[in-house]
């Protein structure tokens, strides 16, 4: 069995995930090629897993000052070179396509009458969720996106619907907790405003992964560059984590059981209703402008217990590599009864 999968590179939380499920696959004996979209080559990190991967321009968004630049977002996407893109690649080869929200290789396979599955959080959107809705413009624009014959949603709960756990990587270092050790990720803000954020608070001392060359440490704020194993080890050690609304990561948080804070990104759907539906299930404290009285009584709150999910990307790789006979709310049930 040889599949494509297709990668949302926009988030990190999508090539996370690829991690979990080229791994898995492998594990199935199944032969996967992968192809990258969203972000420039020369942004990639950590990328040997994935052997002779393909990148490719696709479609992402723009960011300024914490929330989505719309005109920017709409000016620098360029919809030609998608449609070339698309018809660019051949599919012969490809028993299976898998789209983690990828739009090319969902297209693709549309285009060439090929099998696809969408594995990804925003499938699960499909469904009813607590907090704003997306709205039914939002999931048309969803559903144009990446046009998959059967998208698998994942999420922090099933809501009563055929969604599957968080799909992530299991922590390969041990967990403890380094008092007043906060890791702190917002890839998407200012480095001036999360400095200002963060210089009140010198009684606590702060990792702070982001786009530098090197590492440079400024007092209690510590700079850092971007690598998965050094941001691993840290996620590992701290003592809470302040981060954007992203999927992936709150995934990681929960499951390594850390206190968490979290910014939805502003004018982003996905984040936001991310942020809403951590706060319904009491799992994360959401702000917007980080103030003393809310950091400090979060900070000062006890770990919360982990939790452990079950090993979803290998139950979907054995579905997978057993030709997806299996419905999504047989999968639900059977992998929620293992949370």
């Amino acid at each position: 069995m040889k599949i494509l999968y297709g990668v949302q590179a926009t988030g990190n939380g999508h090539i996370t995930r690829a991690r979990v499920m080229a791994s898995a696959l492998a594990n199935e004996g199944v032969e996967v090629d992968f192809l990258f979209s969203g972000r420039e080559a020369d942004k990639f990190f950590n990328m040997e897993l994935f052997g002779d991967y393909q990148v490719r321009r696709g479609l992402t968004f723009s960011v300024a000052n914490g929330g989505i630049d719309r005109w920017r977002t709409l000016t620098q996407n360029n919809l030609i070179q998608v449609i070339r893109d698309v018809r660019g690649i051949d599919l012969e080869q490809y028993d299976l396509i898998i789209s983690d929200f990828e739009p090319i290789t969902a297209w693709a396979a549309k285009l060439q009458k090929k099998p696809c599955i969408g594995i990804a959080h925003q499938y699960a959107f499909s469904y009813p969720i607590p907090g704003p809705g997306i709205g039914w413009m939002m999931m048309l624009m969803i559903r144009f996106f990446t046009p998959v014959q059967q998208g698998i949603g994942l999420h922090w709960h099933h809501f009563d619907g055929p969604i599957l756990p968080p799909l992530i990587e299991t922590q390969s270092y041990p967990t403890t907790q380094q008092a007043g050790m906060i890791l702190v990720y917002l890839p998407f803000e200012n480095r001036e405003q999360i400095r200002q954020w963060l210089i009140p608070f010198n009684d606590y001392e702060f990792h702070v992964y982001c786009d530098v060359s090197t590492a440079e440490d400024e007092g209690h704020i510590l700079w850092r560059p971007l690598s998965r194993e050094g941001f691993r080890r840290a996620q590992a050690s701290c003592d809470g984590v302040i981060a954007n609304c992203g999927f992936g990561l709150a995934s990681e948080v929960l499951q390594a059981g850390k206190k968490l804070l979290t910014k939805p990104l502003a004018g982003q759907p996905e984040q936001v209703s991310n942020a809403a539906v951590l706060e319904y299930l009491g799992l994360a404290e959401v702000f917007h402008r980080l103030e003393a009285e809310q950091f400090y009584r979060w900070a000062g709150q006890a770990s919360p217990e982990p939790i452990v999910y079950p090993d979803v990307a290998a139950t979907l790789a054995r579905w997978i590599r057993g030709g997806c006979e299996q419905s999504a709310t047989e999968l639900a049930r059977e992998l929620w009864n293992a949370v």
